[in-house]
């Protein structure tokens, strides 16, 4: 009865262990199959334009003028806003328009910087007046510009918005999930290789004292 009960203990002992464990791998590959779909998104929107933006010349720039058309951009079609123009001196005495990124050059090339849209008015001209005022107070002194003067002549950018920085920051988290997801199968698979290991020297244990125990048995007979 009591083997009868034992034996029932350590089946059960070993069906809930073996559930966890297939619970886990299912876990561990669902994470790196998540990480798999991040590394494609992120691959798309931040690496793809990284490499394939055309600023990547660096010049040194001079701010001449900082002021604000009187006509107000289109945002979108949704709205119009407040367009801040910017013109800078290369150290090649050329005259360009200064754009906050890449992005703003795509959307009014003649403004270096545009507000979101469906704002109110009032907020939006502050909102212009505030970075009118902080550029200002750098008229004058050197920036660094990117610019591409093959297929951009008239325009340089202040900054890139997709940088090398910024995709792999962002690749981090899908490489962490990846890693996590190979460590926990990993581990239940190394888990399931060591009981499976023990389990077999369990076994050679048991005969090696069976055999002494008989040898033993014999060595009695043989005395008596």
């Amino acid at each position: 009865g009591g083997g009868g009960r034992e034996g029932e203990r350590a089946k059960a002992q070993v069906t809930v262990s073996s559930v966890g464990e297939d619970r886990a791998v299912l876990l561990g590959f669902a994470m790196m199959s998540f990480s798999v779909l991040m590394y494609f998104l992120v691959g798309i929107t931040l690496v793809k334009p990284h490499l394939s933006s055309d600023w990547n010349q660096e010049a040194s720039c001079i701010l001449v003028r900082v002021y604000v058309l009187d006509e107000w951009a289109d945002c979108r079609g949704a709205s119009t806003v407040p367009c801040l123009k910017v013109l800078v001196n290369f150290s090649t005495s050329e005259q360009v328009r200064l754009h906050y990124d890449e992005e703003s050059v795509l959307l009014n090339n003649e403004c270096f910087y545009i507000p979101k849209c469906q704002q109110d008015r009032k907020a939006l001209v502050d909102e212009v007046q505030k970075i009118k005022d902080v550029l200002a107070e750098t008229r004058g002194s050197a920036l660094r510009c990117l610019w591409e003067p093959a297929k951009y002549p008239d325009d340089a950018i202040l900054k890139r918005k997709y940088t090398l920085g910024l995709a792999l920051w962002s690749l981090l988290w899908p490489s962490l999930m990846l890693a996590g997801g190979a460590l926990l199968v990993g581990l239940v698979k190394l888990n399931q290789g060591l009981a499976h290991l023990c389990t077999e020297l369990g076994k050679e244990a048991r005969l090696f004292c069976i055999i002494l125990y008989c040898y033993d048995m014999i060595n009695k007979e043989r005395n008596d």
